[in-house]
């Protein structure tokens, strides 16, 4: 069987040929920056490299790593979850996984970080440091769950004490007044203190005449009695 290689098959083998090739030219433009901690200028490359070619596993996972390294965790996090879904290999999908686990747990999402190592760890189950980073997020968890069931917690003993400070100042507030009040019923005003003072010297003075009167019916008495 006779295979005929037309001019338009040449120059589209070309193409991709030259595609190819481009790609893989910024591919190694982007790792000699990223070498060199310039993550922004790697990322540029990257994303070139993904526009020659948008299913190049090396272009995106890298530009992964290059996000990652900026701290842009949750634009690095999308980028990771795009290539792990493209790549058909166990190994590169592992490393896919492994490293969106670290981008989840870098944004304090433990779960997203925990699904993502198991998924890494389907895909090679030998893998030491998923395994270790799998403990860690699943100790991260457990431990924010302490710490919001401890907030839950202190919250509640708050409410209590605000309520009952609130309910305390009125409580208070009788006592004070019932404290105000005895003084001034026990009060006593000039007026009375000298109608009480005179009334006294008063019945004193009836007291004194009564007792002469009876000392002198006594007196009467007891002459009569002795003469």
């Amino acid at each position: 069987m006779r295979i005929t290689i037309t001019i338009s098959t040449i120059i589209m083998l070309f193409a991709l040929n030259c595609a190819a090739q481009t790609d893989k030219k910024q591919i190694r433009e982007g790792n000699k920056l990223y070498s060199n901690k310039k993550f922004r200028e790697s990322e540029v490359s990257y994303q070139k490299a993904l526009k020659k070619d948008p299913k190049s596993f090396k272009a995106g996972f890298n530009l992964g790593d290059a996000l990652y390294k900026q701290e842009k965790f949750d634009e690095a996090s999308k980028q990771f979850t795009e290539v792990s879904a493209k790549s058909n290999d166990k190994t590169n999908s592992s490393k896919a996984f492994h490293n969106l686990g670290n981008s989840y747990l870098l944004q304090n999402k433990f779960d997203e970080s925990i699904n993502a190592y198991k998924n890494a760890l389907r895909n090679n189950p030998t893998d030491l440091a998923t395994k270790y980073n799998l403990a860690y997020a699943q100790a991260m968890k457990k431990k924010q769950e302490e710490q919001k069931q401890q907030d839950n917690k202190d919250q509640q003993n708050k409410d209590k004490q605000e309520q009952k400070q609130q309910k305390q100042p009125k409580e208070d507030k009788k006592k004070d007044d019932k404290q105000q009040q005895q003084p001034k019923d026990q009060q006593m005003s000039k007026e009375d203190a000298d109608r009480m003072l005179q009334a006294l010297q008063e019945e004193e003075k009836d007291t004194q005449e009564k007792a002469k009167k009876i000392q002198a019916q006594q007196g009467k008495k007891n002459v009569e009695k002795d003469w």
